[in-house]
């Protein structure tokens, strides 16, 4: 056997080792539930498994959040941006 037939089969020893591991972590998540964590990307937000990589369709972030006013937060802003100053101190 020459030297590039050995690291072939090997590499490819190897590639099914790897698959094996991930239908086991599969399984596992299966048997137990997917370890998501929320993840994000540029224009997306998904959740992640830790443990064998599934993926959710997630949502796209490209929309344009919308701006809220509201009249109770002006007065409120208003209230806290003056505040109520004593002109004279008395001492007991």
């Amino acid at each position: 056997m020459e030297v590039a037939e050995i690291h072939d089969d090997m590499a490819q020893t190897d590639r099914l080792g790897v698959r094996v591991i991930d239908r086991l972590h599969q399984l596992m998540c299966g048997l137990h539930g997917h370890d998501t964590l929320l993840q994000f990307e540029q224009d997306r937000m998904f959740l992640r498994c830790q443990s064998c990589g599934h993926e959710t369709p997630g949502w796209d972030l490209n929309e344009v959040p919308p701006s809220i006013t509201t009249r109770v937060a002006e007065e409120h802003h208003r209230a806290v941006s003056r505040p109520h100053l004593i002109g004279e101190r008395r001492i007991a």
